[in-house]
């Protein structure tokens, strides 16, 4: 089903949305629009569903308050939603898919929700896979492998949990993951400061494989290489998503409304979200789609039919001993 195909009015735009650099023009000339699949996942009360709208720049989904108070505290299994919507960056039009998982991490064992994430994302692949084994391929099949996995991480102003930990670990060979830290408002900016630092810190003593915007100082041009290294100083993202658009000066703008102050989602000194949504839909576009296909796909393909040629040499080493050991007895 077809999501939000018109456009919001009176809603603050990217203020990189007419921003790109040459990676991403080879992509505009796809007459049916650009397809890209992102899968949003963390704990709830996280934002993700605010995250959702805000990068959408239009309601995507509505709120989802629970109807049965005394319901409220039991966790319910994680679940996939699906959602699509067109949109137009750049002159470049997206089929944005957006796989989003309420559910994940509110119950004790969480083992259920890696489980669950993993088989989709190879499922994903097993239908390539099995398309391109095809001796007449389906004109109209779509790929719907995941290329961004959006991770939130819970603000707690310390270091990653376990859950981060191990999500991350066990799902970074098979998606680019991006850690974000949701409603990093909750944080002043020197607490922002040092959670990030301690992040990276754990990403890095874990040897967590997160999307890490890498050098290709062999390919890419002077500024591309600058980009990069600006966006891996970022990382982790701190987002703020809000639906509610003002106008300050004849600009609309999202903003976030406090006793304290004001947080202006669209400014890069308030927080990371432009920046990111910059990234996923324009900039970094095509980077992550070719890593979907070049890297992570191509090594889950040669895991795949090498398990499978094992699994059929040690079938047929088991048939063969089997009829040696008749003719022995014979």
């Amino acid at each position: 089903m077809k999501e939000g195909s018109g456009e919001d009015q009176n809603v603050a735009p990217s203020v990189y949305s007419h921003v790109s650099r040459p990676g991403s023009h080879r992509y505009k000339n796809a007459k049916k629009g650009l397809p890209f699949n992102v899968m949003l996942v963390g704990e709830s009360g996280l934002g993700r569903t605010t995250f959702l709208n805000t990068l959408c720049e239009r309601t995507v989904v509505g709120s989802n308050d629970k109807s049965n108070a005394e319901q409220a505290h039991i966790a319910e299994p994680m679940q996939f939603k699906h959602h699509t919507v067109e949109m137009d960056e750049d002159g470049m039009k997206i089929i944005l898919n957006i796989i989003d998982t309420p559910g994940f991490g509110d119950g004790i064992d969480n083992e259920a929700c890696f489980t669950q994430i993993q088989e989709y994302l190879e499922t994903q692949f097993d239908e390539v896979l099995a398309e391109e084994n095809r001796i007449k391929r389906n004109p109209k099949f779509k790929d719907s492998r995941v290329h961004a996995l959006v991770y939130f991480i819970t603000p707690t102003g310390h270091s990653l949990r376990e859950i981060d930990i191990e999500m991350m670990r066990r799902l970074g060979s098979r998606v680019n993951i991006i850690p974000v830290i949701g409603r990093s408002d909750s944080l002043t900016p020197r607490e922002l400061v040092l959670f990030k630092q301690r992040i990276m810190n754990d990403i890095a003593q874990y040897e967590i494989p997160v999307f890490n915007f890498p050098d290709g100082e062999d390919e890419d041009d002077e500024e591309t290489v600058e980009e990069n290294a600006e966006l891996r100083a970022m990382m982790p993202f701190a987002v703020v998503g809000c639906e509610e658009v003002v106008n300050e000066d004849g600009r609309p703008m999202r903003v976030r409304n406090y006793p304290w102050g004001v947080v202006q989602v669209d400014n890069d000194e308030h927080s990371d979200f432009d920046r990111l949504r910059y990234v996923l839909l324009n900039s970094h576009i095509g980077d992550l789609r070719d890593r979907t296909q070049n890297e992570i796909y191509e090594l889950y393909r040669t895991e795949k039919l090498s398990g499978n040629t094992a699994a059929l040499a040690n079938a047929a080493n088991v048939q063969q001993q089997q009829q040696s050991h008749i003719m022995t007895a014979a």
